[in-house]
């Protein structure tokens, strides 16, 4: 039995010394927008920011106030009301045409299953030429075959003309330089697709400990640093901000390629790979920030639908994922507490690069590096929410997203 545990903690400490420490250096090698100096007008190439809207009342104003504030020329903004039953449309509707400081309105009236409407929108301290243009797209109807969000961004595109595309959500606030900054980036790394890692705003203990360990884990799993690399498999797409040329979006099939995919930003990213299109992976801090959910609960609640679609509605795969989550991040604290010897050594060792890289996680996320020591506590609360997400998913027999009920045999025919 002694032989079964050392041989057990030295396989945990070999994976934090050589998979941990790799993947916390590449972090650290990542591009920070803020060190990007902002292109001038006259480089800035087209963009049309895209985003969907579902029953979201409450965070559409201040992210709408931020949009105002963005600094760029040759913008447009579309976005997209996806069959709201709240005040949604009505407030897309109202900020474009009163909202904004040229509000002139111009457009078609006809009604099928989508309203289009346009007035100019000029941010605060705007110095560009071209206005920007905000376009509100009002989805009545979902067809056949499509989940919610990938349809009213298929929708989006097809009513954009710029020659980048910026996908984002609709409670994402931008700082007024952030896309000056982007499109520097892209432009000094010859990308076709980039995406950044933003402020996550949280509230109370239970939902910082809970978003910091999916913020490590979710590095520790996709290795963000080798997304940049043209040989590597990885890939990396956040729904907050992902900025991909136009023509390399319509190479990957468009979200077409994506109508029944339920992360399909992660599989956004898995296109671009796919088509061997350049990708990579910055990093926005306070230029991007979201508020994810409010609330454990509405936290817990919120990734049901997620989890067990990250890993592709495979059971074995959960299981998997679980035991590896106790065996990594859990047992660890237990070995460096009840073992002796090399045991106590090797569980250290494991202990104290995870620490490390929590510390890392929790400065970046702008929260008291004291947070590293709830690493095992988000550990356990991780694996929950994957099993309810699996548990609850196979029980009722698909997901329901934003009061639509998809069933999981299709989920599982459209996964990316």
């Amino acid at each position: 039995m002694h032989w079964f545990w050392l041989s057990f903690f030295g396989v945990v400490a070999f994976f934090w010394v050589f998979h941990g420490l790799r993947v916390a250096w590449g972090l650290v090698r990542l591009p920070w927008l803020r060190d990007f100096a902002p292109l001038a007008d006259a480089e800035c190439p087209r963009i049309s920011l895209l985003f969907a809207a579902r029953d979201e009342e409450e965070k559409l104003p201040a992210a709408l106030a931020t949009l105002a504030t963005i600094d760029y020329p040759n913008l447009e903004i579309i976005a997209v009301d996806d069959r709201s039953a709240d005040a949604t449309g009505r407030i897309l509707d109202e900020f474009a045409l009163t909202g904004l400081k040229t509000g002139h309105c111009n457009g078609s009236d006809d009604r099928g299953d989508a309203e289009v409407r346009l007035a100019g929108l000029k941010p605060s301290g705007y110095t560009g030429g071209e206005q920007a243009r905000f376009r509100v797209v009002h989805v009545t109807a979902l067809p056949p075959g499509w989940l919610g969000k990938p349809h009213a961004l298929q929708q989006a595109y097809e009513a954009s003309a710029g020659e980048w595309l910026l996908f984002t959500d609709a409670d994402v606030r931008f700082a007024p330089d952030a896309l000056r900054r982007a499109a520097a980036v892209v432009k000094q790394k010859n990308l076709d697709h980039f995406t950044l890692f933003g402020d996550v705003e949280m509230v109370g203990f239970w939902e910082t400990v809970l978003i910091t360990f999916f913020g490590l884990a979710f590095h520790m799993a996709n290795d963000p640093y080798q997304v940049s690399n043209p040989h590597s498999r990885a890939y990396v797409g956040v729904g907050a901000f992902q900025l991909m040329k136009r023509s390399a979006y319509e190479a990957c099939g468009t979200h077409r390629r994506l109508a029944m995919e339920v992360v399909d930003d992660m599989k956004l990213g898995k296109l671009v790979k796919q088509a061997g299109l350049r990708s990579s992976v910055g990093v926005a801090q306070e230029a991007v920030v979201i508020r994810w959910h409010a609330g454990v609960g509405n936290l817990i609640r919120g990734v049901t639908k997620n989890f067990f679609a990250a890993l592709g509605y495979n059971l074995p795969l959960v299981v998997v994922a679980i035991c590896g989550m106790w065996m990594l991040n859990v047992a660890p604290f237990v070995g460096v507490i009840w073992g002796h010897g090399w045991v106590q050594a090797l569980s250290g060792i494991a202990v104290v690069i995870a620490l490390a890289f929590h510390v890392g996680v929790d400065v970046a996320m702008h929260v008291s590096p004291l947070y590293a020591f709830t690493h095992p506590l988000g550990a356990v609360l991780f694996s929950y929410m994957l099993l309810r997400s699996t548990v609850v998913t196979l029980r009722d027999g698909g997901v329901t997203w934003r009061g639509t009920f998809y069933p999981l045999e299709e989920l599982r025919r459209g996964v990316i």
